[in-house]
């Protein structure tokens, strides 16, 4: 797609109060593949305005209306699906099939499943003697990551639109081609001006701007710990409601009794997955101690398998921090069984798949959260060993448990301090709530908990 030079604020493009723009790189051979222009303050008042003088017609649309936009705008996504997957290829650098199955396709089914919801959900009940009505929380800033660039948006918009709130999105700087197609959608698909509004531009600079405006009443955030904190922080300070997507440091509990060449394939598969920029990634293998080296090679050998299907990670920075993650595990004595801090190829952001064996708890590689493919196979000796491995971290966003029985598995992922479990390589489900508990964030998205976060609550009393 050809990047707009201007901003899509109350309904059409406009040009950005200033004229620094940011360019876009493909991570894949280092080309500069578009530019966008770096939005100021100036750029995020005229977009929140916009959004606040939407905000009462929309607010009053019914229901099923807004459904219907929701359902428009699903169609409109996905008759560009081809071009979805291009674009992202393009500023993500993510092989063509995982963008046209995952970048393109997943965005597609978390609008669908809102366009049914806005139609069916109760936005008002009798309790008692009461009426409540679930109102929307008016102005939403979403701040979306470059990780899942459009499914991110998708995430916060649907839920916030079918709500009844009007949006401002500030994109991540490196992949904000997506979200311009994703505002030509929007305006394809009927939504009334100043519904949404989209800013292009540098975090500290737009983000800050939009977090910190006073006509902001929501901000929804997906990104790292320490943004988050001090996104709370400023949001606290005016008495914001916040929505925080943080990080993630999710463990693979592989219990005896599982099938472990399938827990061990998909486990390696997750990881490398996105060439491991997903919070969720299950990046801590817990193995016991008696199937542990049989695990180190089929991790080894499925690692090495995605050697040349690795797309690269998001920027030179990225991969800067990644191989330096990759340096510290081998500096504080983990065993390199696959991968390392080479880089694979001359040109382009690519991190080599690498596993590591020999990793202890306290290990900076199995606390942190390096965002790149990378794995760490941890032992354990029994169940409760592995629950405090597993818990052992100040993150709590996802994780995933194998073992023959269901009901074994289950029971071990009850007792996970963490938001989402997959057991025995449980099916992404857009309608499930995802979020995080601890560290890695505050609500939650998808389905009808993430329709919640957008939603204020009146008591009419009889």
């Amino acid at each position: 797609m050809k990047a707009h030079d201007g901003m899509y604020i109350d309904g059409g493009w406009r040009p950005a109060a200033g004229g620094d723009t940011v360019e876009v790189v493909n991570p894949a051979d280092e080309q500069i593949v578009g530019r966008v222009p770096a939005g100021t303050a100036e750029d995020v008042d005229a977009a929140v305005r916009a959004a606040r003088a939407a905000l009462p017609g929309w607010s009053a649309t019914a229901p099923a209306e807004r459904a219907a936009r929701l359902a428009a705008l699903r169609d409109a996504l996905e008759a560009r699906a081809e071009e979805i997957a291009e674009t992202v290829t393009a500023e993500l650098g993510s092989p063509p099939k995982l963008s046209q199955a995952v970048h393109a396709a997943v965005p597609i089914a978390v609008m669908g499943s809102y366009a049914e919801l806005a139609a069916t959900y109760a936005f008002e009940e009798k309790v008692g003697n009461s009426v409540v009505h679930h109102e929307p929380v008016g102005v939403v800033g979403a701040i979306t990551p470059w990780n899942y660039p459009l499914h991110q948006i998708v995430a916060k918009v649907a839920p916030a639109l079918a709500a009844g709130c009007t949006v401002v999105v500030k994109p991540a700087e490196d992949t904000p081609l997506v979200a311009q197609l994703f505002a030509e959608a929007v305006h394809e698909a009927g939504v009334p001006a100043g519904v949404f509004n989209l800013v292009t531009g540098l975090g500290p600079v737009a983000g800050q701007a939009l977090v910190e405006h006073p006509g902001v009443d929501l901000v929804s955030f997906t990104g790292s710990t320490a943004v988050g904190q001090k996104i709370a922080a400023a949001a606290g300070a005016a008495i914001k409601k916040v929505a925080l997507e943080l990080g993630g440091k999710s463990a693979n509990v592989i219990l005896p009794s599982a099938d472990l060449a399938r827990a061990v394939n998909v486990g390696v598969a997750n990881v490398m997955s996105n060439s491991g920029q997903t919070c969720s990634a299950w990046t801590r293998m817990l193995v016991h101690t008696s199937q542990y080296e049989e695990a180190l090679g089929l991790a080894a050998t499925a690692a090495a398998k995605y050697g040349d299907r690795i797309g690269p990670v998001v920027s030179a920075r990225q991969q800067a921090r990644v191989r330096g993650y990759i340096e510290k595990g081998i500096a504080e004595g983990a065993r390199l069984i696959a991968g390392g801090p080479e880089a694979p190829r001359e040109r382009g952001y690519f991190v080599s798949p690498t596993v590591f064996a020999d990793v202890t708890p306290d290990m900076t590689i199995a606390q942190e959260e390096i965002f790149g493919p990378v794995l760490s196979v941890l032992r354990y000796t029994d169940e409760e060993d592995a629950l405090r491995i597993a818990n052992g971290t100040v993150y709590g966003l996802a994780g995933a448990v194998w073992a023959g029985d269901e009901a074994e598995a289950v029971a071990f992922a009850r007792r996970m301090e963490t938001g989402q479990v997959d057991i025995n390589g449980g099916r992404f489900n857009p309608r499930a709530p995802f979020g995080g508990y601890k560290q890695s964030g505050v609500g939650r998205e998808l389905g009808v908990h993430g329709l919640a976060e957008y939603l204020q609550t009146q008591s009419l009393q009889f």
